[in-house]
């Protein structure tokens, strides 16, 4: 079964990405009654975190929902992961909103540009706890996406994204430091 919905079209089987909880299977279409209101509805399944989402049929594009990326998109996504970092100055909250919406819109690219701005080679350990849960986070959600896109096991998609990031140029500790103000001190300073 094929559903058009705003010159998208999603089949009953299909792996997609919904922004907010990564890769999933459209399992089925349902007929529900809200409010006296019957609404066609996705059925998504998500394995890794044994979740069931309902979306609307007319509410799928506007939710961010996709189908998987390209080969070529997902080449992009892999050769940003191997590009030098963007510093980014600034407290670490916003910086913080900053990469979680990036996160947030489910795009392969943002995503990747989120592992590269974040990515410290072999001192990936002294980050922040709340620095790694994110980076956790967007290489989880990479992992997923370029395994179901590309047909690679976890294991591999995993291994193909740790090279990229390998080849990247890394900031020293020392220079991190300098370029990257963390305390409440520095807004004054600056």
């Amino acid at each position: 079964m094929t559903t058009k919905n705003n010159a998208l079209s999603f089949e009953i089987g299909e792996t997609v990405v919904y922004p907010a909880h990564g890769v999933g299977v459209i399992t089925a279409v349902e007929e529900q009654e809200v409010a006296g209101f019957k609404l066609e509805l996705f059925v998504i399944t998500f394995d890794k975190d044994r979740l069931t989402l309902r979306i609307p049929l007319t509410k799928a594009k506007s939710s961010g929902m996709r189908k998987l990326s390209e080969p070529a998109v997902v080449k992009q996504a892999l050769d940003l992961l191997s590009g030098k970092a963007m510093a980014k100055r600034g407290m670490w909250n916003r910086r913080s909103n900053d990469l979680q919406e990036r996160i947030g819109t489910g795009q392969l690219t943002a995503i990747a540009e989120v592992l590269r701005d974040l990515n410290r080679g072999s001192e990936q350990q002294e980050a922040s706890y709340s620095e790694q849960q994110i980076f956790e986070g967007a290489l989880d959600f990479m992992i997923r996406e370029v395994a179901a896109s590309s047909r690679l096991t976890q294991t591999e998609a995993r291994k193909l994204i740790e090279q990229s990031l390998a080849k990247a140029p890394h900031l020293n500790k020392a220079e991190t430091l300098a370029e990257e103000p963390e305390g409440p001190d520095d807004e004054a300073a600056a």
